[in-house]
């Protein structure tokens, strides 16, 4: 199931590169530009890789796509931080004034996820496709994995490890309801679903092979 969208002209473009993705190069500037046009609308909170619906989640595909498409046509580069060197295909986000999110020194989140404002990262890693709502706090050593789709005024505590996924592009990620706190080490993975209001206790494991 996919929702009516204002970016169906978007979607359609990212699907017809995907099925002609085995010639896509670095060189293809008009692709490369549409790629970045997708992720461009994750960066923002425009788009999500999936939204809840009712009583399920409704993944976009083609959002996926557009991720697995920009690995393909990125090349390598140096990212300096001080005095740290990086190498990646994907850049940091940056700008966080403008963006009304706090980040502590250590925080890190890749280009093409999303923190709404209020968010507070502090020493931690987001990771494309992620989206973490409105005055969310990252807590100390917390992963947010690829497309994990977390909620309003959640806190995900330290060492907290929320699974991303990529492939297979219809596969559900993990997602979290607003106003839910996750316990310390606690791990959610395999596109398990957390409900608004909920407390995970300190260390649990949630994935969506438990019943």
């Amino acid at each position: 199931m996919t929702i009516d969208s204002p970016h169906d002209a978007l979607r359609a473009q990212i699907e017809e590169l995907w099925e002609g993705r085995q010639g896509l190069t670095a060189d293809d500037s008009e692709a490369v530009a549409t790629i970045h046009a997708a992720i461009d609308l994750l960066d923002t909170g425009a788009a999500r890789v999936a939204e809840p619906h009712g009583s399920g989640v409704v993944v976009n595909e083609w959002l996926k796509l557009a991720i697995l498409l920009l690995f393909q046509v990125s090349q390598m580069e140096t990212i300096e931080m001080g005095p740290f060197e990086f190498a990646d295909k994907i850049p940091l986000k940056s700008d966080w004034i403008d963006r009304q999110v706090r980040v502590v020194p250590g925080a890190q989140a890749r280009w093409g996820s999303y923190q709404g404002p209020g968010v507070v990262m502090m020493p931690s890693y987001t990771n494309i496709g992620a989206y973490v709502g409105d005055n969310t706090m990252v807590d100390t050593w917390a992963t947010v994995g690829s497309c994990a789709q977390i909620g309003r005024n959640v806190h995900l505590s330290g060492g907290v490890g929320i699974g991303g996924v990529l492939e297979p592009p219809n596969a559900v990620p993990v997602v979290i309801g607003d106003d839910s706190l996750i316990g310390s080490r606690c791990i959610v993975a395999e596109g398990a679903r957390v409900g608004d209001g909920v407390v995970l206790g300190a260390g649990a494991v949630l994935t969506g092979s438990i019943p």
